[in-house]
């Protein structure tokens, strides 16, 4: 079977090209594969996948205003107007208490109120203490910022941090649900919610999404063993340190990707709307509402995948991104909305050799440039429709520039080595080689000093010495028929033709002795068998036998040796 299919690849033309496939196509995709795969792992990629991603985010359709969100922004206008920079405890009391009269379903605060700022101190108080749905934002600690406290009145339950997830670029792209402050030392003898590393703190909007569902019936569950988050059906899965096109995440507390709807997909009203009534109660009933900055002079504005887009780099505050976030959540649980989703490292890994080897095989089976080109864009183009549609239509996060990387570099390089191979095998030796000058009087030299020393001549003596002995070699039989013989030179060995004669006569004695041995042999026979009966021994004729010749014998038979040993 082995042997079968070895012939079958190295003789059947339908098996070479399948091994010149092989060899060309497969292993070049291997190769830049495993390129691609490395730089990904090194972070070399990250940055241009961040940005297709923000392409695909910018690409979707903007959805419709959501009807359980709203945004009550403190612009410019109303810094001006009221004088509030920042605004004061008792314009916040005010707004929130009429907000209240609405009855939404929650209120969050998105504004650091651990100090007092102007009167009404003891009106914001008493609004929040009176309200228990209101929600307020507190700041964590950090190695070099003490953080800052929540509103005064409002218990740990109806605390959430508002930090905000910046990747390398400084952009936001994920969140986090679920976090706890980070550990610093020295700690403060009386540490406030937010500073305090023993107190698990949900994130501002979290929190929000959290209060409108528990009206719903929906409570907040931990899948097990592995402990996720679950609202109903939905399980959030956490980013971990390699997940999507990011290569290191840092993600060390519970974080998702923000599934974004738009850019401007929550309503927006300002305070002074609010306070002058013009505000139609629908809009704030049964809903989210959030209070924050929305002027740009307060610094509380951040990049988003939105940002790119236009020519000025266009800034969204902090108050609509966790608007955003409660939108996300909510119509995820209830409407079923998908979360962004990834596939795993092995699934992408094979995703971008698949399109290392499309690459390949096409520059494999075209041979013409003005026709691969083209169709090479046209392949691209189709990675980019798969990513496009996936994110649209299934918030699935694959990688788009990954395979289009592994798309171009296999088609070039099966180009180089299917065409251009030779030339460069032959170029590449030509830059290699290395000529070796010999300088010929420095080899007679060393020639001469070899050849004049004792061991040198001794061998070549020797030499000669061998060479003679094989002249004089017997002819080599095979069943009694000469097939080799060797010319002999007479002169140059003269006992020759002795050493024949005596080698001759020897045979002749030894036959004698033979024969004479045999007879005595049949003479003790005879005797044993007849000692006793007759008490006669018979009469042998014996063959005469000159113990000369057995001596002259043995002389023949040493000398024999000697001659055969030179």
């Amino acid at each position: 079977m082995i042997s079968e299919m070895r012939s079958f690849f190295t003789q059947h033309p339908v098996g070479k090209g399948i091994m010149a496939f092989g060899g060309t196509v497969v292993l070049t995709s291997v190769v830049v594969t495993g390129v691609i795969v490395g730089l990904r792992q090194l972070g070399a990629l990250e940055g241009s996948e961040l940005k297709a991603y923000d392409q695909l985010v910018r690409s979707r359709p903007e959805s419709e205003p959501s009807d359980r969100v709203l945004v009550v922004g403190i612009s410019e206008e109303d810094i001006r107007k009221y004088n509030a920079d920042p605004i004061s405890d008792a314009t916040l009391a005010a707004v929130l208490q009429k907000l209240a009269e609405a009855q939404p379903r929650v209120i969050g605060i998105d504004i650091g109120r651990d100090i007092i700022i102007g009167e009404g101190r003891e009106d914001l108080i008493q609004v929040i203490e009176q309200n228990d749905n209101i929600v307020a934002a507190c700041v964590m600690s950090s190695a070099t910022e003490p953080g800052t406290p929540p509103a005064p009145g409002v218990p740990l339950e109806r605390v959430g941090f508002a930090d905000m997830q910046l990747d390398r670029d400084q952009v936001i792209r994920r969140t986090a649900l679920v976090s706890f402050p980070p550990f610093v030392e020295p700690l403060p003898e009386n540490p406030h919610l937010c500073q305090d590393p023993d107190n698990l703190l949900y994130s501002l909007p979290f929190q929000l999404a959290l209060s409108y569902l528990e009206k719903e019936g929906i409570e907040e569950e931990l899948t097990t063993p592995e402990e996720f988050i679950k609202l109903d059906s939905t399980i959030f899965l956490p980013l971990e340190e390699q997940s999507g096109n990011y290569s290191y995440t840092g993600a060390l507390d519970y974080q998702i990707m923000i599934n974004w709807s738009g850019e401007n997909p929550i309503e927006q009203v300002t305070v002074t709307d609010v306070l002058e009534g013009n505000v139609t109660p629908n809009l704030i009933t049964d809903r989210v509402v959030v209070v924050g900055y929305t002027a740009s002079s307060v610094n509380d504005d951040f990049a988003t995948p939105f940002s790119a887009a236009a020519q000025d780099r266009v800034l969204m505050p902090g108050v609509v991104l966790h608007a955003q976030v409660v939108s996300q959540i909510l119509s995820t649980v209830l409407e079923g909305r998908p979360l962004i989703w990834y596939w795993s490292q092995g699934s992408e890994i094979l995703w971008i050799f698949l399109w290392s080897v499309v690459g390949g095989t096409l520059a494999w089976k075209i041979r013409r440039p003005w026709i691969l080109i083209p169709v090479v864009i046209v392949a691209g183009g189709i990675v980019y429709g798969i990513s496009y549609a996936l994110f649209v239509q299934q918030s699935g996060w694959i990688p788009l520039v990954p395979p289009v990387v592994g798309l171009v570099l296999s088609t070039f390089s099966v180009v180089i080595l299917d065409r251009y191979g030779q030339v460069v095998a032959k170029t590449v030796k030509k830059l290699l080689r290395i000529n070796i000058e010999i300088d010929e009087t420095q080899k007679e030299e060393q020639v001469a000093q070899i050849t004049e020393t004792d061991s040198f001549q001794d061998i070549q003596i020797r030499a000669d010495q061998l060479r003679r002995r094989r002249q004089i070699t017997k002819p080599k039989t095979y069943n009694n028929t000469v097939t080799d013989q060797v010319d002999l030179n007479w002169e140059e060995v003269p006992e020759l033709g002795q050493y024949q004669q005596v080698l001759q006569r020897a045979r002749v004695l030894r036959h004698q002795l033979n024969r004479v041995e045999d007879q005595r042999d049949e003479v003790e026979e005879v005797d044993h068998s007849t000692n006793g009966s007759s008490g006669t021994m018979p009469t042998v004729k014996k063959q005469a036998f000159n113990p000369e010749d057995e001596s002259y014998l043995s002389q023949l038979q040493s000398r024999g040796r000697r001659m055969r040993n030179r």
